[in-house]
């Protein structure tokens, strides 16, 4: 529990600080947010808020996992004490960090194009498939010295589904589709200010608590096992929650300044990190499936932007006024601030569904 808080709050009190520094660099580096003029008049306002910060609190997370792996080797007790990295952080703080490399690219060229053409839809499936493929092949093919790997060959809800097997290469394909559709899912909420910092801090708090619990009841630790039967097969659970919980924190310190009115936006290099940190996250602790109720609001709009657009291809109508869905209540009258609370609420509703589904599993299954 140590490292985990240690990490938290390294991680705060570093996005926190780092996050005004890079407001200060991107405005002079004139690195304003490009706003598409087919969108809502108020957003015309927040023209040159600088954006990319998801930089700040990328940084801050890795800063705070070197600090909570650090008094995580200070702790003699069920021999979790690492040399170095394991594969399980590797492979999370290397989706987090690449995804949000595709991210950075994507807002380099809006800045420099002075618009809000990046990547193409194309150019950025690309990027996270290769990343996620990499990433893929790493977990499913990388072994601890027990044999386990960060993901499994099954598909999992709140464990591993026995007769879901789809092998090794099907596993990476689902991994890089969950990944990318993540990503994806936050970068589309990513469109008022504090809407994606907030509900990822709510995602990304519920996987602290998952990875937690995990390795408070897990299958390696034969003080547990010896006394219960009922235990988590994963790897490097306390290693899950300690990064999961400083990206969170992190991102509470991004979201003192991305708050309404925000004084800097993630951009793409944050939305599509944190998407991508969230599906390794499902994965690595086998809630693949159960990540579906957890991060309920990025699948709400991904939807929902889904639906709109086939609607729109198939019959010429839309279904709402505009996609992603918050721009739709912007377009109703709704206020900004509104919007984003009202969605946190959703956001928080779904998590509170979706770590009720793993905590009830664990009481039936040990009652």
């Amino acid at each position: 529990m140590r490292a985990v808080i240690v990490a938290a709050a390294v991680a705060f009190i570093v996005s926190l600080l780092v996050t005004p520094v890079a407001i200060r660099v991107f405005t002079a580096l004139k690195a304003g947010q490009p706003i598409r003029s087919i969108g809502p008049a108020t957003h015309l306002t927040k023209t040159g808020t600088p954006t990319m910060g998801g930089v700040a609190f990328i940084l801050a997370t890795v800063v705070a996992y070197v600090a909570g792996h650090i008094a995580l080797t200070t702790l003699p007790e069920r021999q979790i004490a690492q040399e170095g990295p394991t594969m399980t952080a590797l492979v999370l703080l290397g989706l987090f960090v690449l995804c949000g490399a595709v991210g950075f690219l994507d807002d380099l060229l809006k800045v420099r194009r002075r618009n809000s053409d990046g990547l193409s839809a194309k150019g950025k499936l690309l990027g996270q498939a290769l990343v996620g493929s990499g990433f893929g092949i790493a977990a499913l093919y990388v072994a601890s010295t027990n044999g386990q790997t960060v993901a499994s060959e099954k598909i999992s809800f709140i464990r591993d589904i026995s007769w879901l097997d789809v092998g090794k290469v099907g596993s990476v394909i689902v991994f890089v589709f969950v990944i990318t559709a993540m990503s994806n899912g936050v970068n589309l909420t990513d469109g008022l200010d504090g809407l994606a910092t907030g509900a990822s801090v709510l995602v990304l708090g519920a996987y602290a608590l998952i990875g937690f619990w995990q390795y408070r009841h897990w299958c390696a630790d034969d003080t547990y096992t010896r006394a219960n039967e009922y235990c988590y097969q994963v790897r490097d659970p306390l290693e899950i929650a300690m990064i999961a919980a400083a990206a969170a924190a992190a991102c509470v310190g991004f979201l003192w300044w991305n708050t309404s009115p925000a004084r800097i936006f993630m951009g793409d290099v944050g939305s599509l990190a944190l998407g991508g940190l969230i599906g390794g996250l499902a994965v690595a602790t086998r809630t693949t499936l159960l990540s579906i109720l957890i991060g309920g609001l990025f699948v709400l709009i991904t939807v929902t932007w889904v639906i709109q657009i086939v609607s729109f291809r198939t019959t010429g109508r839309r279904v709402f006024r505009m996609v992603p869905l918050h721009h739709h209540f912007e377009l109703a009258g709704w206020s900004e601030v509104n919007i984003v609370v009202r969605f946190w609420i959703v956001a928080g509703l779904s998590v509170a569904v979706g770590l009720g589904l793993f905590y009830s599993d664990f009481l039936a299954n040990v009652g």
